[in-house]
This record gives C-alpha cells, structure tokens and sequence, in this order.
C-alpha cells in the first residue's frame, strides 16, 4: 500500500478573513448541532485543531466526550479513523506492522490507524503505557518509523483522545512526555438544565450525529492553518507567554513545569483563537484564556500541593492572577493599526 507523502506545497493559500470566518463557523454550528450549550469547548477545540496541536478530552463518563471528538471529525471531509484503546490493544494495531508476503517474497507494510487526518482515540487511559507510548513520534513529528523505514502522515493531522479521569478503575497514567503532547486538555462538563432539556428532546429518538454532514474538507483547512500561520504576536506578548510558563518552574507547589513546547503550543493555539476572534494579532488576554487547558495538564504537583487539594489547575489560574501584565500591551496593536 501506498502511503500519502506530506508535502508543504500542500497547504495551500491563506483564507481572507470572510471566508475564514464562513469555514470557521460552519464548523462550530455543525459540532454544536451534537453537543448542545458547549459553545465555548467546541470553539477550544477547533482552535486546537487549526493551531496544528492534539486535543485530550477529559471528563466523567456520559457527557459526550467520543460525541465531540466524532461530531469535529465528521464536520470536516478527509480521513478519519477510531482507534477504541484497550488493555490488550498493542503498538503494531496503531502505528502498523510489515507482514511477510509469501508470493512476492517481500516484508509489505500494513499502514496502522494513525494514517488518517484526523485519529479519535478512545478512553487513551485504558491502554497500557507500552501502547500509549506508540503515538510519542506522529504527535511530535507528524511521521511514523517501523523496521527502520519513516513514512510521513498526512496533512492535516490531529489526534482528539478521550480519557476517563485517573481514578477511575481500569485506567492508566498517560507518561508525561505523551501528556506534553497534547496542545490542551479540556472537559465536557455536565450541560445546563435547557441544554439537557433540548439533548433529550433532539437526541432521545435519534442520534444527530447519524445526520453529520462534513461542512468543509481537508484543503480548506490547510488553508485555515495558514492563515492562523499569519497572525502577529508582538514582542510584548511574547515575553508575557515566556513569563507565565516560567511561572510554573518556579512555582513552590510543581515539582514540574511546563516545558518549551508549551510555550510553543500556547502561542500556536493564542493564533487561531485570535484567527477565529476576526483579529490577526493576539492579546495577551488570549493568552490568559488558554493558560488552564494548555498548560495545566502537563505540570505535576508537588506532595504537599496534592495534601491541600492544590490541582494544577487551581495552581496555574493563580499564577495567572498574580503575574503581572505587560505595561506596554497595547503599543504593538496601536502601531499596527496605524
């Protein structure tokens, strides 16, 4: 079989700004048609998505974690495949395996399910850590090597992973270099008492996401990612990016903080949540906003943070609180404008 090389010549034109907005929200209005009163998840997600990053979806079971992962897949036409992680699921099944072919005498490669554009990894957690660590190389580096050979992944590609929380039975700590991997983790959440309301008045007889059509295809969000390529980010806000992560390093409750890759991801995905906002610069309020689902799931605490009930996630929204903003924040956006 063959395997679709990535080329960068295959990302096309940038999107003007009306017909990135038209993309954008015929693809959340399309999410939001399965997951009701989640407006600003589905928004998160998306963002992720044209930032070029990886989505943990993280919650109790039953509040439509796979139904988000799936709705954001079948809104867009391209190649989509579901890998359900289980104890006895083994590397080979997501990456692939070369078999020996007795007719041509030959190893032939059996491409594994990470060749798509976008991967829906269900409940990730309930896989050993041996399996999880499979997807280490194409979440980094877009790209698979078996039997010493590198095949490229296709473009775009994203993998949405679901999990139950760890203390949960039958699950398993994802390691902190797969952690690190995912550009932000958020939660479902339970919906409101009217978004219940309409969930059982649209979804109890049928499931709308039967009914999913894509809205937009791969080439358009080629083009999407490279308009989200092109937004500024100032100097300023830069170093306000690089203050917060080192922050979290100096924070007496983590025993580890976030890496460069989170700085790195946090800006990627500040772009498309500016992109997707109508502006081609990013705030350092953007910033703000994504400081929790970007960076607190890669942070450990510390024993005495865990006595006190001190999560990652309370510690990083207290940075955030304390951290001082930039004195000259809006000189860079007021220059522009000029």
């Amino acid at each position: 079989m063959t395997i679709p090389q990535r080329t960068w010549d295959e990302r096309g034109a940038p999107m003007g700004p009306d017909e990135f907005a038209a993309h954008a929200r015929a693809i959340a209005t399309n999410i939001e048609r399965v997951i009701e009163g989640k407006s600003a998840t589905v928004r998160l997600a998306l963002s992720v998505l044209l930032a070029e990053g990886h989505l943990l979806i993280e919650d109790v079971p039953g509040v439509g974690k796979t139904k988000l992962a799936k709705a954001l897949a079948r809104s867009i036409d391209c190649t989509v495949r579901r890998i359900q992680f289980t104890p006895d699921l083994l590397p080979s099944d997501v990456t692939g395996v070369s078999v020996y072919n007795q007719e041509t005498r030959e190893f032939e490669f059996k491409p594994g399910a990470v060749f798509a554009n976008l991967v829906v990894g269900d409940e990730i957690n309930r896989a050993s850590p041996k399996t999880q660590s499979a997807l280490l190389e194409c979440m980094e580096e877009r790209q698979v090597t078996i039997d010493g050979i590198t095949y490229q992944l296709q473009v775009p590609f994203m993998v949405i992973a679901t999990q139950n929380p760890i203390e949960m039975e039958g699950t398993y700590p994802l390691p902190e270099a797969q952690r690190d991997r995912f550009t932000a983790r958020i939660a479902v959440g339970y919906p409101d008492g009217a978004a219940e309301i309409a969930m059982l008045d649209g979804h109890a007889a049928h499931d709308p996401l039967d009914d999913l059509q894509p809205v937009t295809d791969a080439n358009a969000v080629r083009r999407m990612i490279q308009t989200v390529r092109g937004v500024q980010v100032a100097d300023v806000v830069k170093q306000y990016a690089v203050s917060l992560v080192n922050a979290t390093r100096e924070s007496p409750d983590l025993r580890l903080g976030a890496s460069p890759r989170a700085t790195l991801q946090m800006l990627r995905t500040a772009r498309a949540v500016a992109a997707l906002a109508g502006r081609d610069y990013v705030l350092d309020d953007d910033l703000k906003a994504l400081a929790v689902p970007v960076l607190a799931h890669r942070l450990i605490p510390t024993a005495e943070a865990q006595l006190n009930r001190r999560t990652t996630d309370l510690v990083v929204a207290d940075l955030v609180h304390r951290l001082p903003l930039p004195s000259n924040r809006h000189a860079a956006y007021d220059a522009r404008r000029r």
